[in-house]
């Protein structure tokens, strides 16, 4: 159990942590090239980003599942157990969403309507950016740890967290402008279309909302 522990985390008890949102994030940056494909109508190209996507989200399940068989609860840890814990399955929940979302529109071979092209790539933009945002928060714990959650360094994270919520802010008012758009030409659209369109667009809003659980929780540890 030792040699197993040690394998998984070597010096740093948190960096297991960062390898997943390595995928996580890997993931959720396709998002980008699947939706230019969906627009364009490239099937077979959209059809390889999403099994791309699945691979990823399943090597992300794979380190999820890695930290929590060798994670026991009577580990010395400078962050609680429980913290890594819930702190991972946020991750994970990013990848699990841009999985589901290629994966409906894949499935349902769904049209973007062309006068609301533009404001999906940039509402997809804009979630995945959050998503980067708090990995680079992530990235930051290493240098948490040696300052003990304080000092210059906290700042730094404190502020990047920041950024993570105005970002998440922006998604949120993009997608009530492209919710406003869509409704104004939806009679135009098949009424099934314009539902699952409607589910699109929320599904996108809520990467942004969690990658920014992420950052809150972050957050959580530095008031701790």
């Amino acid at each position: 159990m030792t040699n197993a522990i040690m394998t998984l985390f070597g010096r740093s008890p948190i960096r297991p942590l960062q390898e997943h949102i390595d995928k996580v994030l890997a993931c959720a940056k396709i998002l980008s090239p699947f939706f230019d494909a969906v627009i364009e109508q490239d099937w077979k190209k959209a059809t390889e980003l999403q099994h791309t996507m699945v691979d990823l989200e399943q090597q992300a399940d794979d380190i999820k599942r890695e930290i929590h068989t060798n994670l026991p609860g009577g580990l010395f840890l400078p962050v609680p157990r429980t913290d890594l814990i819930d702190m991972v399955r946020s991750q994970d929940r990013i990848a699990n969403r841009a999985k589901d979302i290629a994966g409906l529109m894949l499935g349902r071979q769904m049209k973007i309507p062309a006068p609301l092209a533009p404001d999906f790539k940039y509402f997809v933009s804009r979630s995945v950016d959050a998503a980067v945002q708090a990995h680079k928060a992530i990235q930051e714990l290493d240098e948490l740890l040696e300052t003990g959650f304080s000092g210059h360094e906290a700042q730094i994270v404190e502020s990047m967290i920041k950024e993570l919520d105005a970002i998440e802010q922006d998604t949120d008012n993009i997608q009530i402008e492209i919710r406003h758009k869509l409704f104004t030409i939806e009679n135009n659209l098949p009424p099934v279309e314009v539902m699952f369109l409607y589910n699109i667009i929320d599904w996108i809003g809520d990467l942004a909302d969690r990658a920014q659980k992420v950052g809150a929780q972050l957050h959580m540890l530095l008031v701790k």
